[in-house]
């Protein structure tokens, strides 16, 4: 397994952990990204509106996996979440999480 394999397995593997304990899948990509699709009963909040809706978010309280279109705007995400104390983690993009499924 090279470093890559290795890379992107240990993400996979965390992925599915979270999804083990009840982790919800939240999509921060833009309005116009989500309406081309989307995984699933995945929670919708764009980046932008992140900051103003974080208490949208605790009150699922359930982990947070975080995904956009390439795991830039999704890795941003999860750091904000944990500074506000939310057990979140960056599942990079959507179509690759969605394959983690």
């Amino acid at each position: 397994m090279g470093l890559l394999g290795f890379i992107f397995g240990a993400k996979k593997r965390q992925v599915k952990r979270y999804l083990e304990h009840g982790a919800v899948i939240l999509d921060v990509r833009t309005q116009r990204e989500w309406d081309k699709g989307h995984i699933e009963n995945s929670v919708h909040i764009p980046l932008n509106e992140l900051n103003a809706r974080v208490d949208e978010v605790k009150q699922l309280n359930k982990p947070i996996i975080a995904c956009c279109e390439s795991g830039v705007r999704s890795a941003k995400a999860a750091k904000f979440l944990n500074l506000n104390n939310i057990d979140a983690i960056n599942g990079g993009g959507w179509v690759s999480v969605q394959y983690k499924l």
